[in-house]
């Protein structure tokens, strides 16, 4: 079947409507060449723009069916010292943010700020804001009040020190680097951006209609400001121009208020701070895609209500109060997903997994096949976790708030179109990313570079803190290398004082490596040293910890590192089963490991016991008849793990 291009509307409807009865789909790439996309996806901005087209003949029966609608829900958990914001589509988390009391958000905010330092090798200067940390200001970002920027300049022709300047913070301070700023200040409203140091008009890329783009732009034309710029946000789409007025005049009053407290005070001082978590909501991510919009505080409830009836009256009606004993966070599984969210790695429904590493440098995500083995053949197993995976990474970036270089090592396809295809599902998937994303493509080796514009900290390092015990490598030393380690210290330590003997304590699992199977390793470090030597383990130890105790004559020693002697009776509580013989349950006193016979039995119990062997590492003892025994006359435990075995 061949049509026309000069065929008419009338004539294209009627081939439609045939393609559809006969079962017919017209591939994307035609229905954009025929008019049709654009007219469906314009929505009510081309419907007031009266101009005809293949897609304003809806009457007759839209001639695509369009993409089904995402549920989408805003989720809001109130608190005095935190305040968090859950985005859910069709029930899925996709977006978070943490609003904390004692922590400022300073992206945003607006400064007057003293020039402390200027580094002409950096062509940057550090700007005090008043923060823990200088704030750095390179040369390109100071330039905002100057019309004519394509000349270079050097930063210090540009500031000097001690000069007082008013910036804005486009990076908040992440790790140990202090917030960056620029001079090129912007203030977001509901459907506009100022920017007072810019004459230029954009557009949302997200408005992707041609002629509802080119309506905006003669609009924000129309009422920008002298000397002003604005950029229309995506939300403005089929807003009216006393819409846009309204949202403008609120902007310059504010941009006035700012430039007045800039002449008053002194440096270093904040002039604007953003909106509140529940104002930010409303005024960026309220909008007609927005199904629900709960709330589970009473008083930021009624602030949500008075806010959204100034800046969207028509849907104050979507914003609901959650009132339930049960937390709102619990009942959605936002608890659940922000647990797997700070994992490393994330199960793809198809069996395959992601593993996701986040570094100094970069992110990078490898995809793995895992427990998928397909039904058919290989490149369609391939081809098909791919495609979850990319699905899947999209997402996992939006909520964990990844940025930066990012690299993905998906699994090797070697046709090209199977590339292709998993590329196109990628970049579909990023549509919903309110952050700029930039995919460059795959290398030669098959790896997809990409990056993603850094705002704030992700949400690893919002959630989570570096382990002070590896120190963020995720690896410690080995048991094996520890008590090699340890070994050499004892037999220094020996050396240097000459001492009959030693007690040392280290973590217990360290502490058995060190005495080994039967008492091997420590006969054997003895031998070696020709002197008497006494472990014990502790919790109180780290894995590489050694804490040595007493230094002196073996009696000495001996009297300290042996807290029981045979007949001696206790009380103790059994903290777990004998590593080797079930039935034997396991109690310490001080560290020193008590061999409880018949024990096994009685885990988590206060028990009497009569010792009827006390050797260097263990002893061994027998329950008794229970009698009264106070509880000043308890020993000390220490929970351990680990148990020599005799």
């Amino acid at each position: 079947m061949e049509i026309s291009r000069d065929a008419s509307p009338q004539s294209l409807d009627f081939v439609i409507r045939i393609f559809l009865e006969r079962g017919f789909f017209m591939s994307r790439r035609k229905r954009r060449r025929w008019g049709i996309l654009p007219a469906l996806e314009a929505g009510a901005a081309d419907s007031q723009s009266g101009a005809g087209s293949l897609g304003d003949a809806t009457e007759e029966g839209a001639p695509i069916v369009p993409e089904p609608k995402v549920f989408k829900e805003l989720l809001v958990n109130y608190g005095h010292h935190e305040s968090r914001l859950a985005i859910l589509e069709d029930g899925q988390l996709v977006e978070f943010y943490i609003d904390r009391e004692d922590e400022d958000q300073a992206a945003g905010n607006i400064y007057k700020g003293r020039v402390e330092n200027v580094l002409p090798g950096m062509r940057a200067a550090f700007v005090n804001l008043g923060m823990e940390k200088n704030a750095f200001l390179y040369v390109d970002d100071a330039l905002a009040e100057e019309r004519d920027r394509k000349k270079s300049r050097s930063i210090q022709d540009v500031v000097r020190v001690g000069q007082d300047i008013v910036v804005q913070v486009a990076k908040e301070p992440i790790g140990n680097k202090g917030a960056r700023v620029t001079t090129n200040v912007s203030l977001p409203g509901r459907y506009l951006v100022l920017t007072p140091y810019s004459d230029t008009i954009g557009v949302s890329r997200r408005i992707d209609t041609e002629r509802e783009r080119e309506r905006l732009r003669a609009v924000a034309e129309k009422m920008r400001p002298k000397g002003m710029g604005l950029i229309v946000r995506t939300v403005a789409e089929g807003a009216s121009q006393r819409a846009l007025s309204r949202d403008l005049a609120y902007l310059r009053r504010l941009w006035a208020r700012v430039r007045r407290k800039a002449r008053t005070v002194k440096a270093p001082q904040v002039l604007h701070r953003e909106a509140s978590l529940i104002a930010r909501t409303i005024r960026d991510h309220m909008d007609e895609s927005v199904d629900r919009f709960i709330i589970d505080d009473p008083h930021a409830y009624a602030r949500a209500k008075e806010i959204a009836a100034s800046l969207s009256p028509e849907l104050r009606n979507r914003i609901e109060l959650y009132q339930s004993e049960i937390p709102l966070f619990e009942v959605r599984g936002v608890e659940a997903e922000l647990d797997r969210a700070v994992k490393r790695r994330v199960w793809l429904k198809c069996g395959g997994y992601l593993v996701i590493d986040e570094t100094e440098a970069l992110t990078v995500i490898d995809v793995n096949t895992g427990k998928n083995v397909g039904t058919t053949d290989l490149s369609d197993t391939v081809l098909a976790t791919n495609k979850e995976a990319a699905t899947e990474i999209a997402r996992q970036l939006r909520l964990r708030d990844i940025s930066g270089i990012i690299v993905v090592d998906f699994i090797d396809m070697e046709n090209e179109a199977d590339q292709d295809e998993m590329l196109k599902t990628f970049q579909r998937s990023l549509r919903g990313d309110r952050t700029r994303v930039t995919v460059l493509g795959l290398t030669r080796l098959g790896l997809l570079e990409m990056t993603r514009k850094k705002v704030r900290e992700s949400l690893l390092n919002q959630l989570t803190r570096v382990c002070p015990e590896c120190d963020g490598r995720g690896h410690i030393l080995s048991e094996d290398v520890v008590v090699r380690r340890f070994r050499q210290r004892i037999v220094d330590k020996l050396r240097e004082t000459g001492a009959e003997s030693i007690l040392v304590e280290a973590h217990p699992t360290v502490a058995s490596h060190l005495i080994g199977p039967g008492g091997m390793n420590l006969k054997e470090l003895e031998r070696e040293t020709n002197r008497a030597v006494f472990v014990r383990g502790s919790n109180d130890c780290d894995m590489q910890d050694l804490k040595i105790i007493r230094i002196g004559t073996r009696a000495e020693v001996e009297a300290l590192a042996l807290p029981v002697r045979e007949g001696d009776k206790i009380h103790v509580i059994v903290e777990e089963r004998h590593a080797s013989n079930p039935k034997n349950g396991i109690a310490r006193v001080a560290g020193y490991v008590i061999d409880i016979e018949a024990g096994g039995h009685r885990v988590g119990d206060k028990v009497n016991v009569e010792i009827v062997r006390a050797l260097r590492t263990f002893a061994t003892g027998r329950l008794i008849a229970s009698q009264s025994v106070s509880e000043d006359a308890l020993d000390p435990i220490v929970d351990t793990a680990g148990v020599p075995e005799r």
